[in-house]
């Protein structure tokens, strides 16, 4: 009897425990630094430099988020699910106020912010001076750089061709989109260099190395590098294992010598 309880009582120790790290994971506040290099980018001074963070859900961006990446991007890109039901707009505003203390905020739409009220949200980020890529494309500098960005892949709202054609000759194409299945329906004619993506959560909660979806990172794909981040919150669970909450300084330079 005294040995069941003992077991009994290491067990609950061992489980909260696992909790305690799970939650702490889940409530990290990491900004990862990323230097790329591109020989399709043309020669310029400075590098440039995202912050980029995707996967928010019901969280709360930190000050310490903020201070970490203030003075260093040139702008911001939510990779999507800014938030999901039961988000307030009022914390959603919250947290894009703090963004734009960052730089300019370009935003693409992930499968859960199809559960919001879709105008309501348009129009706070009209107000806010938020940029939507709704499978459009925009200028980022002097003709050289465009971004792109697709609405969600898995609500098959997406259309790639459609902002591909609004990116017209740009030498280097930066493309948004929450899912990063998009890989799937590049060509080589569409001459993307880089995408960045979320949606997957780096598995979220791993068991001995393994989970319902790769770990977070970047791999080369063709002639185009795919870039997903683990994500800075959560579904279903506040809880993450072995895939830490992260958010991302991206800098971005030529290779190229003249």
């Amino acid at each position: 009897m005294v040995l069941a309880y003992i077991i009994f009582c290491v067990l609950f120790l061992c489980c909260a425990f696992l909790l305690y790290i799970m939650s702490k994971e889940a409530q990290a506040d990491r900004v990862l630094v990323h230097h790329w290099a591109f020989s399709e980018l043309p020669v310029q001074k400075d590098p440039i430099t995202i912050f980029f963070i995707s996967d928010i859900h019901k969280r709360t961006v930190t000050q310490t988020i903020i201070k970490k990446a203030k003075a260093q991007a040139d702008f911001v890109i939510v990779g999507g699910d800014l938030a999901e039901k039961g988000v307030s707009l009022g914390q959603i505003k919250a947290n894009l106020v703090k963004l734009k203390e960052i730089g300019p905020v370009y935003f693409v739409w992930g499968n859960n912010d199809y559960e919001l009220d879709h105008e309501s949200l348009k129009e706070l980020m009209k107000k806010l001076d938020i940029v939507i890529l709704e499978n459009t494309a925009v200028c980022l500098i002097k003709q050289k750089v465009t971004l792109l960005g697709v609405e969600d892949l898995s609500m098959e709202k997406d259309d790639l061709e459609q902002a591909v054609n609004a990116a017209g000759n740009s030498p280097f194409k930066i493309l948004v989109s929450h899912n990063p299945k998009i890989v799937d329906s590049l060509t080589p004619e569409q001459n993307i260099q880089l995408i960045l993506s979320g949606h997957t959560h780096g598995g979220q909660i791993r068991v001995f190395g393994f989970g319902p979806y790769e770990k977070g990172g970047i791999k080369r794909i063709n002639n185009t590098r795919l870039f997903v981040s683990n994500g800075y919150g959560t579904t279903a669970l506040p809880l993450r294992l072995g895939a830490k909450a992260e958010t991302h300084i991206i800098k971005i330079t030529s290779s190229s010598t003249s």
